[in-house]
C-alpha cells in the first residue's frame, strides 16, 4: 500500500494539530522530518526538519509499529503547534517525499477494515461517535464501536455453523446408521439464534431513533400557542408569533437536547378546516409529520381535533395556562407555567423508549438480521419435512450465516464501502 499522510485533528487554529503518517515509509518520513525517532508507544520531543534543513517545529513524536496501531501498519503521529502555517509546512514537506501522498476521506479508517482491525460495525460505530451530539448518542456508538454488535453476530453465527455441521454430518453419512438424531439440538440451536434476531430487530427502531433522533410534533388549533411554546422550549424566537390565526404554513423543526437524547421538535400548521391552498398544503404536511413523530404533544384549547387523535403515550395539554384556569396537566409558552413539567414528560417518554434500544442501529443492520430469521424459518420448516431435506435445511443455515456475515463486513458490502467512508474527514 502507499504511505499516506493527513492532519488527523480539526482544521483551524488550534494549540496543538495532529498530523498522522500510515504505511510502509512511515517511519523513513518519520526520520526525514524528525531524526532518530522514539521507541513505539513512546514519545519524544523532536526538531521537525524539512529537507533542505530548515527548521519546521518543535513536535512531540509518537511511533506505533504495524499490528499495534489503529490502522494495523506502522503509524507516526506528530503533535505539533497548532497554527495554520505550521501544519501547512509539515503537509507540505510530507508531500514533497517520494512514496508518500494525500489520504483520502477515510482512507485511514479503511485501512483498519482492510487490516482486521475493526469490522464494518465497528466503523458505522465510530463513523456515529464523531457525530454524535448528545450523551445517548455517544455511549450507543462508543458500544457499538466497541465490537459489541460484532461479538453478539459471532455468537449468533458459531452456533448456527454447529447447527449447520450436525447437518452435513447425517448428508455425509446418509447410507450409514447416525447413532445419534441431531434434529433436536439443531432445532434447539436455530430456535435460540431466531429469538434473539427477532428481539434485536425490534430493538433496532429505538437505536435508530437515538442515532437520528426522536421527533415530538406539536399540534393543536390555529393560534392555540404552538409556536410561543416552541420558543420557549428553545430558548429562543425559532418561530414567528402573531395573535392572526394561520401564521404558521410550514412544519418547523428545532433540535434540541432533553437530557442526553437528541429530538427535533415540530411546529405544526394549526388544524382546522380552511379554504386557503397554501394553508391547506400547510395542514396536510402538518398531519403528516405528526403521524410519524415518535411523540405527539397535543395542546387544547376546546376540543381535540378531528383528523388526528392521540396514540398512547401522547401528551394531551390544555393550553394557554395563562388564561384558562381548570383541572389537568397545562402549559402556557407566555408565562413558562408547565414547561419545565412537559420537558420532564417527554424526556421520561422517550427515555422508556430509548432503553429499549438493541446494538444494531442501522437499517442496513435490521435488514440483514430480517434475512437470516427468514432462512433460519426455512431451514426450520426443511428439518420438520423430514430427515430427506437435510441438505435444503443446511443451505438455509448457510444463507442464514451469510446474512450474519454481511454484518460485519465479511462478504456482500463492498457496494457500501464507498458511501460509508465518504462521510469520513480526511485525516480519519
Amino acid at each position: 500500500m502507499d504511505t499516506i499522510f493527513a492532519l488527523a485533528s480539526a482544521r483551524g487554529k488550534a494549540g496543538v494539530a495532529v498530523v498522522r503518517i500510515t504505511g510502509p515509509s512511515a517511519f523513513s518520513a518519520g526520520v526525514a522530518l524528525a531524526g532518530e525517532l522514539p521507541a513505539p508507544r513512546m514519545t519524544g520531543l523532536r526538531i521537525l526538519r524539512e529537507s533542505g534543513g530548515d527548521h519546521l517545529d518543535e513536535a512531540l513524536v509518537v511511533c506505533f509499529a504495524s499490528g499495534h496501531s489503529f490502522t494495523g501498519e506502522d503509524v507516526v503521529e506528530l503533535h505539533l503547534h497548532g497554527s495554520s502555517a505550521t501544519v501547512a509546512a509539515v503537509l507540505r514537506a510530507l508531500g514533497e517525499m517520494p512514496d508518500l501522498r494525500l489520504a483520502e476521506p477515510g482512507e485511514f479508517t479503511r485501512r483498519a477494515l482492510e487490516n482486521g482491525r475493526l469490522d464494518l460495525a465497528q466503523i458505522e460505530g465510530l463513523a456515529d461517535l464523531i457525530d454524535a451530539e448528545t450523551e445517548a448518542q455517544r455511549k450507543q456508538a462508543l458500544r457499538v464501536f466497541s465490537g459489541a454488535l460484532g461479538r453478539r453476530a459471532e455468537g449468533w453465527r458459531v452456533r448456527l455453523i454447529r447447527a449447520a455441521a450436525l447437518l452435513e454430518a447425517t448428508i455425509d453419512f446418509a447410507d450409514e446408521d447416525v447413532p445419534v438424531d441431531v434434529g433436536p439440538e439443531v432445532l434447539d440451536l436455530i430456535d435460540s439464534v431466531s429469538l434473539e434476531l427477532v428481539s434485536e430487530i425490534e430493538a433496532t427502531r429505538a437505536a435508530e431513533r437515538i442515532r437520528d433522533g426522536f421527533e415530538v410534533a406539536i399540534i393543536g388549533a390555529p393560534n392555540v400557542g404552538k409556536s410561543t411554546l416552541l420558543n420557549a422550549l428553545a430558548g429562543r424566537e425559532a418561530a414567528i408569533t402573531s395573535e392572526v390565526a394561520g401564521t404558521t404554513r410550514d412544519v418547523i423543526e428545532v433540535r434540541m437536547d432533553l437530557h442526553g437524547l437528541p429530538v427535533t421538535v415540530l411546529d405544526t400548521a394549526g388544524l382546522r378546516a380552511s379554504d386557503d391552498t397554501v394553508e391547506v398544503i400547510g395542514i396536510r404536511r402538518a398531519l403528516e409529520r405528526a403521524r410519524l413523530a415518535d411523540l405527539r404533544v397535543f395542546l387544547v384549547e376546546d376540543a381535540l381535533p378531528e383528523d388526528i387523535t392521540p396514540a398512547p403515550g401522547d401528551i394531551v395539554l390544555r393550553a394557554k395556562a395563562d388564561l384558562h384556569s381548570g383541572d389537568g396537566p397545562s402549559v402556557s409558552g407566555k408565562t413558562g407555567a408547565g414547561v419545565s413539567e412537559l420537558v420532564d414528560r417527554m424526556t421520561d417518554t422517550l427515555a422508556s423508549r430509548a432503553s429499549q434500544a438493541g446494538i444494531a442501529t442501522r437499517e442496513r443492520h435490521r435488514t440483514a438480521m430480517i434475512r437470516a430469521v427468514g432462512a433460519l424459518d426455512s431451514g426450520r420448516n426443511q428439518i420438520r419435512n423430514g430427515a430427506e431435506n437435510a441438505e435444503l435445511a443446511a443451505e438455509d443455515l448457510r444463507t442464514a450465516i451469510r446474512a450474519l456475515d454481511s454484518l460485519v463486513g465479511r462478504v456482500d458490502v463492498e457496494d457500501l464501502l464507498d458511501e460509508i467512508f465518504a462521510s469520513f474527514c480526511i485525516g480519519k
